[in-house]
């Protein structure tokens, strides 16, 4: 069991590292197909509290790069208006599925697939920015998909939370696909990609993982 989560979670490194070639692949074997996988990866990535290990951010960046390709079958505005709404979907799935279950999701002990501490540490979020977390948080992995749940188990009203998720999902989608597409295709860029990859996942971590030791380290 150990083995085989541990081969799991070297594709799955392997995958991130290298999104841009693998894509590539998915484009020549699934054609326009390859639309329907990014959305439903988008949709799953932001609307299920157990899927937020999904790429997101270099994903958004990848597919845009790749559309900018010669001869590439995507489209860099169809992929930003159907990441946009896999976005607003799965956040808002998110927040029914939070209002749903309700406070007693914080009673669950840690298991491989749901940790308490994801939902703990985005509550510090919520205590400090309020409402704008959910806009926040689309540029932060884990956060990101914990964020919608929280506001539906806590006490926002969907009418407030909607505004908040249409416009960080525009701000989301818009910034990393269009970079992607801009950007992607430099030289320079071309030759580092994987660098570039790992330094928006590491930026992407940072906000988080400075909230939660400034969170240890502040008396109770």
């Amino acid at each position: 069991m150990d083995y085989s989560f541990t081969a799991l979670l070297s594709s799955f490194t392997d995958f991130i590292l290298h999104i841009d070639v693998h894509l590539q692949l998915l484009a020549a074997e699934y054609g326009y197909w390859l639309y329907g996988i990014l959305f439903v990866i988008i949709f799953s990535e932001t609307g299920f509290v157990v899927t937020p290990f999904l790429p997101g951010d270099s994903l958004l960046f990848a597919a845009g790069s790749l559309a900018a390709m010669k001869g590439s079958s995507l489209n860099p505005h169809l992929l930003f208006v159907l990441f946009f709404i896999a976005a607003v979907l799965g956040d808002t799935l998110n927040y029914h599925i939070g209002k749903g279950i309700g406070p007693k999701v914080f009673q669950y002990k840690k298991s491989r697939f749901f940790n308490p501490e994801h939902l703990a540490k985005t509550n510090l979020f919520f205590e400090k920015y309020g409402g704008k977390t959910i806009i926040i948080a689309r540029f932060i992995p884990i956060v990101r998909t914990f964020a919608p749940f929280v506001a539906g188990v806590g006490t926002m009203t969907y009418s407030r939370f909607i505004m908040f998720n249409i416009s960080g999902a525009a701000l989301w989608v818009g910034l990393f696909s269009y970079s992607g597409y801009f950007f992607g295709q430099l030289p320079l860029v071309q030759q580092n990609f994987k660098l570039l990859i790992m330094s928006i996942i590491v930026l992407s971590l940072m906000p988080p993982v400075i909230e939660y030791v400034k969170h240890r380290l502040s008396p109770k």
